[in-house]
């Protein structure tokens, strides 16, 4: 595998502002992905359109989210729920994986400059946990070991010990053949880490964006899982009527329309008309934009903001401006996104990872 080299070199681009972040990331990628069906199918010509860049107000709010998680890290270098009854252990896995990427997203690494020793401890704690586990699944769903994989995967060969990159990779090979296991021969994947325990959409999308995370770092998906997620994705949880994705059988939602465009999209199903459908729909929810009215806000904009990024430019410059100004209102006054102390620990790296797109450093998120 090449990921480390590659990696590497992203950051030093990174770094020094020199040359598009993405368009190096493409171009090494298609040298070094294994020879197999591709997770996105090849972009077509971008628009004549100007992409939105980070206005100085989401540069502050970004600035002040880090700086939130900063004085919220627990001792041991994670981030999680403060919910005493939290019988998940305040999904730490879940929280400091995506706490490592709302630092990267904006070019943070560890044991690099102002953040690096707090994200070092943020990656320790995640390779302890991975090593104690006897398998290599680690917290309470499926959702954490797919973001568990993102982290690790975007995260191998940006670390400043070179040591550590043969750690991140045994974790990121163990947990992905655990992803890989674990789908249903239907092509989905559910709650636990098990081919016979269902299929949801909302899992599926997060797992299966981890898998594309995976394959970027250079470790293989095989063609079967790919067409298998493809399948259960048009026809399954596609909702003809609505336009959109819902849970198996149970017609559409907001979240799992968004989740499962993104996840489609980076399975090579871009330019389909139901992957169309569903963008369009995305486009005209009423209800997407408002906290009150969409209930998993910054989970369904999560994914919405990378599938507006794959669609190509003319649709994310319209979406981008829409969820950064909706972002920047709902901070609250400490730098979080959190409504209450015992929120769950995804609100605040989300917000930050969705208002660091056009930064587009982690190449999961790039086009």
């Amino acid at each position: 595998m090449n990921g480390t080299s590659n990696r590497k070199q992203r950051f030093l681009t990174t770094a020094l502002c020199v040359v598009s972040t993405s368009f190096l990331a493409a171009s090494v990628a298609a040298q070094e992905k294994p020879a197999d069906t591709p997770l996105a199918v090849e972009a077509p010509a971008a628009a004549e359109v100007e992409a939105p860049e980070l206005t100085e107000e989401a540069e502050k709010a970004i600035e002040r989210g880090l700086k939130f998680l900063i004085s919220s890290q627990n001792k041991d270098g994670s981030w999680s729920s403060k919910d005493p009854e939290d019988r998940g252990a305040g999904y730490a896995i879940a929280g400091t994986s995506l706490g490592l990427m709302a630092f990267m997203v904006e070019g943070h690494f560890p044991g690099f400059g102002t953040y690096g020793k707090a994200l070092e401890r943020a990656k320790d704690y995640l390779l302890k946990r991975s090593k104690d586990s006897p398998t290599g699944a680690m917290g309470v769903k499926m959702y954490e070991i797919g973001l568990f994989t993102i982290a690790m995967s975007e995260l191998w060969g940006m670390t400043s010990d070179p040591r550590d990159n043969k750690e991140i990779q045994v974790a990121l090979e163990r947990v992905v053949e655990i992803i890989l296991r674990s789908q249903n021969p239907l092509g989905g994947w559910r709650y636990a880490p098990r081919p016979d325990a269902g299929q949801d959409t909302s899992v599926t999308a997060m797992v299966f964006v981890s898998l594309a995370s995976a394959r970027e770092a250079g470790v293989l998906v095989p063609t079967e899982t790919i067409e298998r997620l493809t399948g259960y994705l048009r026809d399954q949880a596609f909702d003809e009527r609505r336009g959109g994705f819902g849970y198996q059988g149970k017609g559409y939602t907001i979240a799992c329309t968004a989740g499962g465009v993104y996840a489609a999209q980076l399975a090579g199903n871009r330019d389909t008309e139901w992957v169309q459908a569903a963008l369009n729909t995305l486009e005209n929810e009423p209800k997407m934009f408002s906290r009150k009215d969409n209930g998993h806000f910054y989970y369904s904009h999560y994914y919405a903001m990378q599938a507006m990024v794959q669609a190509g430019e003319e649709r994310y410059a319209k979406w981008y401006p829409r969820i950064r100004d909706s972002l920047i209102t709902l901070q609250q006054p400490n730098g979080s996104w959190q409504e209450k102390e015992q929120d769950y620990p995804h609100k605040t790296p989300m917000a930050i990872i969705i208002l660091g797109t056009p930064n587009r450093y982690i190449p999961v998120y790039q086009r």
